[in-house]
């Protein structure tokens, strides 16, 4: 059985719901998912899943949540997470979702192989919510 992690910062429950869906789909093509805001995730949740999702919304100057989630993913320069296949999510009021290009760039500097993103203007829709479940689905694949 495939292991997924899902971990996010939520602030307004956008990024929560799209994770949410995220670990739905996954479940749904059989793996084992581990869901969590990145202030209760360790490192070792992500080096023991075979695939991971990493959602924030955009903050301060179009950047990931600087706080939390930016620190938890600097963790990772140092400890290579070998082409682990990776899917971004989040939400933006307004950059348009150019906090994610960004936060791909970094993620892949440093290791993980990412194979798709969702960027979501505010709350997300019925049609957005079940790209998320496909992402989701594909983390299994």
């Amino acid at each position: 059985m495939s292991k997924v992690a899902v971990i996010y910062w939520s602030n307004g429950g956008n990024v929560e719901v799209l994770a949410d869906s995220i670990s739905k789909g996954a479940k749904s093509a059989g793996a084992d998912v581990v869901i969590k805001q990145v202030q209760d995730a360790a490192v070792k949740d992500v080096q023991d899943a075979d695939a991971v999702a990493f959602g924030s919304p955009s903050m301060d100057n179009n950047r990931i949540e600087q706080q939390e989630m930016a620190p938890f993913i600097d963790e990772f320069k140092l400890l290579p997470p070998n082409n682990k296949k990776t899917v971004l999510f989040g939400s933006y009021g307004w950059d348009k979702g150019a906090f994610l290009k960004d936060f791909k760039k970094l993620v892949t500097d440093y290791g993980f192989n990412g194979i798709g993103e969702l960027a979501v203007n505010e709350s997300p829709g019925d049609e957005e919510l079940k790209r998320a479940e496909e992402l989701g689905k594909l983390l299994v694949k």
